[in-house]
């Protein structure tokens, strides 16, 4: 039996707990929280009799293996951090952290404390339809790649802002759009197409004036180490409550890919357009989701990977290194917007 303790009892620790429950032999002993009302609401719900307003109580539980880190971005540094210290696997929600800094601290860590599994959340990676992409690209059923450009929209209101008082702020969030919401499908770029080694970037508060910090709308260039170029477009002001456009051109076939879905495909030769998309046919029916639809299924997926990482004594399939280049990439598209647009190099851990 793995024991889990879960740090942050906000909105996405819902998503954690309930994907750890749908795991054999994988038990929540122990959640923490700030404010105990959260705590208990969750600890009520879910069965979950520890409970600590102080997360280092919870590190010092004998009885817990592995730590899920679902707080504030700006905290994420310390709790990992700590958590490898006293010997728990982790993984944490990304962002993993909101400035350069705490990227470099985080892989430090882990590397200090190889027998631990040290895992980011991003979940997208785990999901069928994604891997069989990845496939489909690694095998040339595109022909070389061409270009890739990312179009992603969703809604946030001012409420949602307001809400947790951390949002939208640069000691707390770090960012907008491009931390929060679009992250999942930069890091997406980065599972399909490898590493993005510079960008140049324009961010703007469009909507949000007077409420947020940060951006709300983002638009940039990405060139990665293949060499091959796009654009990539992201606003959460959008009427839209959640959507994502990945357009791909190869040579040989072009594809939009919509949500996770082959919206359209092209290819002079029909059999090559037959086999993309039948090799793409929807099957999100058969996954297991815990939380928002939109989140997908891979939450479960990537927490089952941490689990059988742990217990086969292996790297997991999303290193913590593997996380952080992304939150990496989302900070040089910010270095890039507060230098007027220059071309800015991405960090990359792996």
């Amino acid at each position: 039996m793995i024991k889990v303790g879960v740090i942050g009892c906000g909105v996405i620790s819902a998503t954690h707990i309930e994907g750890y429950q749908k795991l054999p032999d994988v038990e929540v002993i122990h959640i923490s929280d700030l404010v105990p009302e959260k705590m208990q609401e969750k600890g009520d719900k879910y069965g979950i009799n520890r409970r600590s307003c102080d997360y280092r109580e919870l590190l010092a539980d004998p009885e817990v293996d592995l730590v899920s880190v679902c707080t504030d971005h700006a905290s994420h540094v310390q709790i990992v951090c700590d958590a490898l210290k006293a010997g728990k696997h982790v993984v944490c929600e990304k962002s993993l952290g909101r400035v350069p800094e705490d990227m470099d601290k985080m892989v430090a860590a882990a590397a200090e404390h190889p027998e631990l599994v040290a895992s980011g959340i991003f979940q997208h990676r785990f999901e069928p339809h994604n891997i069989r992409m990845k496939k489909l690209i690694a095998d040339g059923a595109f022909g070389k790649i061409l270009m890739v450009n990312l179009h992603f929209r969703c809604r946030r209101t001012d409420e949602y802002y307001i809400k947790d008082a951390w949002r939208g702020t640069q000691s707390g969030e770090g960012g907008g759009i491009l931390i929060n919401q679009a992250i999942h499908h930069l890091d997406q770029l980065r599972f399909l197409f490898g590493n993005i080694v510079a960008v140049s970037a324009h961010t703007a508060n469009l909507t949000h004036q007077g409420v947020i910090e940060v951006e709300d709308t983002a638009t940039f260039t990405i060139e990665f180490e293949s060499g091959v170029t796009g654009v990539v477009a992201a606003t959460n002001s959008s009427p839209v409550g959640w959507c994502s456009n990945l357009f791909i051109d190869g040579d040989l076939a072009v594809m939009n890919y919509v949500n996770e879905n082959c919206e359209m495909v092209f290819s002079l030769d029909k059999e090559r357009e037959k086999m993309i998309r039948e090799t793409l046919a929807d099957d999100r029916e058969e996954a297991t989701v815990a939380g928002k639809a939109y989140y997908g299924s891979g939450h479960v997926a990537q927490l089952l990977d941490v689990v059988d990482a742990i217990r086969e004594k292996r790297a997991p399939g999303n290193t913590l290194a593997e996380a952080a280049s992304t939150s990496a990439l989302v900070m040089a598209v910010y270095s890039s917007a507060r230098n007027n647009g220059a071309r800015t190099p991405v960090k990359n851990y792996v």
